[in-house]
């Protein structure tokens, strides 16, 4: 995918609200760094009260994933998952909006030789990355370390496709359509790396239920076919926000030597404890609020009230 056009359409009435709001994100993203990481917590914990949905979706996705986790330390979890949920959002302005220099001052990273030992192999790299709040940033993180290709859903809003995506490839090759199986295996084939995260509830069309935590989740098949018919290397690569404001770390691991290609639900189960792994490197960063159990087998009632 080439870089959108501008549409003299987006200029419309209609957009001029959203217009609005990315150009005051574009301002508050100029502050120094520690100021937007105060800032972007901050706005997490005041948005929570208009969340009370958001809130109880992560309390009982937490519920579920952690049964012995304390009360106490439920919450305190919470809690944090919303500030960072805040500076999610400015972190989104950040990978959109910030210059390479910029971006490059405020990240390290780890294991870049794991990347490079795979690319070796000239067979495609599956990067398996998860939903954390940085998301955006990481994504244009990678790209710096080494411009790669994306799965993705088109947004609803095409002024804000165009936005996300001109963000998105700034560092980065190419988006894909997630749901473009032929576009990703040839990618792959090609010797691409492709990043995809298979970490959400996508329904129950294409998914088998495998443990995930404490739940059996719908899992989807997608990382199953893409090594079935890519044979590509794959990894993980996860961005971690650090404690102190000091930025961020970019973690890439090494070659999954031992996924089961054989078996769709050991394969999707493998993939799901890998996904785990990931996000207890930092749990309190990762988007609990999304409904990851509204899937469930036929005939069981809901997880979510």
């Amino acid at each position: 995918m080439r870089t959108p056009h501008f549409e003299l359409a987006f200029l419309h009435p209609r957009n001029w609200l959203t217009w609005f709001g990315l150009g005051l994100l574009w301002l508050l993203v100029q502050l120094p760094y520690p100021m937007i990481a105060r800032l972007g917590t901050g706005l997490g914990t005041l948005a929570r009260p208009f969340l009370k949905r958001r809130e109880s979706i992560a309390r009982r996705n937490l519920e579920l994933c952690f049964p012995s986790m304390s009360a106490h330390v439920r919450e305190a979890l919470i809690e944090n998952n919303f500030r960072s949920l805040g500076m999610g959002l400015l972190e989104t302005g950040m990978a959109w909006f910030w210059s390479d220099k910029r971006v490059r001052r405020w990240f390290d990273v780890e294991g870049y030789h794991n990347l490079v030992n795979a690319q070796k192999e000239h067979k495609g790299v599956m990067v398996v990355g998860v939903h954390f709040m940085s998301l955006e940033l990481g994504g244009r993180v990678m790209g710096l370390c080494q411009p790669m290709m994306a799965t993705s859903r088109p947004h609803n809003n095409a002024l804000m496709e165009w936005v996300q995506t001109r963000g998105r490839m700034r560092s980065n090759k190419s988006m894909i359509d997630r749901r473009n199986l032929k576009g990703l295996v040839n990618a792959l084939k090609k010797g691409e790396a492709v990043w995809f995260a298979p970490d959400q509830d996508y329904g129950r069309k294409g998914s088998t239920f495998a443990p995930f935590f404490s739940v059996n989740a719908a899992t989807t098949n997608g990382t199953y076919v893409l090594s079935r018919l890519s044979g590509a290397t794959m990894l993980t690569v996860t961005m971690v926000r650090k404690p102190d404001r000091s930025g961020y770390s970019l973690h890439i691991g090494p070659a999954l030597q031992d996924y089961p290609v054989e078996n769709e639900f050991e394969a999707d189960s493998y993939m799901n404890k890998v996904i785990e792994r990931e996000i207890l490197r930092a749990p309190e960063q990762y988007l609990w609020i999304h409904r990851r159990f509204k899937t469930r087998p036929q005939g069981e009632a809901s997880l979510y009230l």
